[in-house]
């Protein structure tokens, strides 16, 4: 099984990281595909360069072989629709389960991403939950894809929905790049790896040109 994080990555920070090596531990999975947004279509455009972003993603995963950067929404023209990545992800994993890792405010807002009942055609989709969260009602769509248990998604290459509750560490990509822009120190949300990088690249600076993280 194969699994599939997508995200802005803007910067990437220890919460993202945390999340993808637990669900590659919890469902066995081969790896996990890290895959940097270009256009995302729900969210204003990042602050960061694509090049950027891929950049820091590496540095981050670099001691992480199971965490695999996948560029292939930074390499494809036009908006970053999560429909297409999962297509031409069935195509490179033409008989391997796929699963889409998602967070629980990104499946309340599901019913309005592009063409959004096919993404059940090329992939499950694994709801990341607070440990106790309690699903809302589900409507008919979702209930009938439903699936009882983990093992359920090893059994077939894509079609089932799930809820898997994760440690959630409260790191944001948002209150990064505020705390870099005020001249604080980021030291232990992100890899020090990626903080160099945005030192030496002067990322997020909106309020002076100079930077100090140490």
């Amino acid at each position: 099984m194969i699994g599939i994080f997508g995200g802005t990555f803007d910067p990437i920070h220890y919460g993202h990281l945390r999340a993808a090596l637990e669900v590659k531990e919890i469902f066995g999975l081969a790896e996990v595909r890290l895959i940097p947004s270009a256009t995302p279509p729900h969210r204003p455009h990042p602050a960061a360069s694509p090049l950027m972003r891929l950049r820091m993603l590496t540095l981050a995963v670099s001691n992480h072989p199971e965490l695999v950067v996948d560029s292939r929404e930074l390499d494809r023209a036009g908006p970053s629709y999560m429909v297409d990545t999962l297509k031409s992800l069935r195509q490179d994993f033409t008989g391997e389960p796929l699963l889409l890792f998602i967070g629980s405010d990104a499946f309340n807002q599901l019913t309005h991403w592009h063409q959004w009942q096919h993404l059940l055609t090329y992939a499950h989709i694994v709801v990341m939950t607070r440990p106790g969260f309690t699903a809302q009602a589900l409507d008919d769509f979702f209930t009938a894809r439903l699936a009882s248990g983990q093992q359920e998604l090893a059994q077939t290459v894509a079609g089932k929905l799930f809820f898997q509750a994760v440690t959630q560490l409260d790191i944001s990509a948002t209150a990064i790049r505020k705390m870099i822009a005020e001249q604080h120190n980021p030291g232990f949300l992100l890899p020090d790896a990626v903080i160099t990088y945005i030192k030496q690249n002067g990322l997020y600076q909106t309020k002076r040109p100079e930077l100090s993280l140490h």
